[in-house]
């Protein structure tokens, strides 16, 4: 095994039609904190890294071209669930729900023992916010 697949750190980066707004919510909504951020010549952000609980994660602004970057909002959906362990996803839940936030699946616990629901962000990013219990 090589030293690059010991261990691995996810940093998923979520594309946006424009940054801003979805940086605002996911401080709000999931207690955010903004690292650092890369401005456009007009003043409007490009890419933005924030922490959760100490797990990275990149805002990236829509781009066209031979990158292709694409909204959830430009494909119609997105294929990808964000899976976040938290101490309390209740908690978190309302958060990103009182952000605006819109609930799938509401919180319960299951029989595999997780307590897990699912939140779409008004970005059309999907997050399950789970505990083990």
């Amino acid at each position: 095994m090589s030293t690059l697949t010991k261990q691995a750190l996810f940093a998923p980066q979520l594309t946006l039609k424009v940054v801003a707004p979805a940086l605002e919510y996911y401080k709000k909504a999931f207690d955010a904190v903004e690292i650092r951020r890369f401005s456009n010549d007009d003043g409007s952000i490009h890419v933005a890294e924030l922490s959760i609980g100490g797990s990275l994660f990149h805002l990236h602004e829509e781009m066209s071209g031979p990158d292709k970057e694409r909204s959830p909002e430009a494909l119609g959906g997105t294929t990808v669930l964000l899976g976040m362990f938290v101490d309390d996803p209740d908690r978190l839940m309302a958060a990103a729900l009182g952000a605006g936030g819109l609930e799938i699946s509401a919180m319960q616990d299951y029989f595999y023992g997780f307590r897990q629901g699912i939140v779409a962000d008004p970005f059309g990013h999907r997050w399950m916010l789970q505990k083990k219990i």
